[in-house]
C-alpha cells in the first residue's frame, strides 16, 4: 500500500500543514479526522487498513488532512466568531490546497470526501457548500449541529456553516442541481449517540428532493469497529 506523507506551507493558515496519502491509483477521497483529531489517526485507529484491499486493487485513493478542531470549533480561548473565521481558513486549505494536489496526481476534476464523528461534519458541510468540487460524500456517525459550540452566539458566517440551519432553507438551483446528482451516504446504527442527528438530516436531504442513503445498522454504535465496517463497505459499492 503506498503511503506518503507530505508536508507544505499554507498561507491560509500561515504555518506549516500535514497530510498522509494512500494509494497508487484511482478514485480520490479526502478523509477528514475525527474531533481533535490529526493526519494519521486514521492509520493509526485502522479506518486505511480496513480499505487496504481497495487502495492495492486501484481502486481508491485516500487523503488524509490534518485537522485543526482544538484551533477552531475547540478553541474556548478565542470568540465564537473567530472560531468560526478559523474553521474558514482550514476550509480554504482543503478547497485551494488540498483539492489542487488531488487534480494534479490523480487528474479528477471532482472527488469524494469522508469522516467519521465530527469528521462527518466536515465531510457533509463540506460537500454542501462545494457541490462542483465534491461527488461523493460519507459520514460515519456523523454530527451536523454546531451552535453547541458557539456558546449561544451567531452570524452569517456560523448561519452557512451549520448544515441543520442552512440547508432547510437553501433554494439555489445552481446548488440542488448538483446536490441531487451527488452520492450521499449517512451510517448510523441504533446504539449510536448520533442516530437522531442522521435521522434529521436526512429528513431536511428529504425534503429537499436529494436522493441519498441513510444505512440506519442494527447492533451498530459510534466507534472506530464500526466505522471500520462501513467504510469499505460503502467504497466497495462506489460508483464514479
Amino acid at each position: 500500500m503506498n503511503e506518503q506523507h507530505v508536508r507544505w506551507y499554507t498561507q491560509y493558515l500561515s504555518r506549516d500543514f500535514d497530510m498522509l496519502t494512500f494509494g497508487h491509483a484511482g478514485y480520490p477521497f479526502i478523509l477528514f479526522p475525527t474531533s481533535l483529531g490529526r493526519y494519521y489517526q486514521h492509520k493509526d485507529c485502522g479506518l486505511v487498513g480496513s480499505v487496504a484491499p481497495l487502495l492495492a486493487a486501484g481502486r481508491i485513493r485516500l487523503y488524509c488532512p490534518d485537522g485543526i478542531d482544538r484551533e477552531s470549533w475547540q478553541n474556548k480561548a478565542i470568540s465564537p466568531a473567530d472560531r468560526v473565521r478559523t474553521h474558514l481558513a482550514y476550509e480554504n486549505v482543503i478547497l485551494h490546497d488540498v483539492v489542487a494536489r488531488v487534480r494534479a496526481e490523480t487528474g479528477h476534476d471532482r472527488l469524494g470526501v469522508a469522516g467519521a464523528g465530527f469528521g462527518g461534519y466536515h465531510a457533509v458541510n463540506f460537500a454542501l457548500r462545494h457541490p462542483d468540487v465534491v461527488s461523493h460524500c460519507i459520514s460515519l456517525s456523523g454530527v451536523f449541529d454546531v451552535r453547541s459550540l458557539l456558546d449561544g452566539q451567531t452570524d452569517d458566517n456560523s448561519y452557512f456553516n451549520n448544515p441543520v440551519e442552512y440547508l432547510p432553507k437553501l433554494d439555489d438551483p445552481w446548488f440542488l442541481d448538483r446536490l441531487r446528482v451527488m452520492g450521499i451516504v449517512l451510517g448510523t446504527g441504533d446504539q449510536d449517540h448520533s442516530r437522531d442527528a442522521n435521522l434529521h438530516l436526512s429528513h431536511l436531504l428529504h425534503t429537499k428532493g436529494i436522493p441519498h442513503l441513510l444505512d440506519d445498522r442494527r447492533s451498530c454504535g459510534h466507534d472506530w469497529n464500526h466505522w471500520r465496517d462501513m467504510l469499505p463497505h460503502y467504497l466497495s459499492r462506489l460508483r464514479n
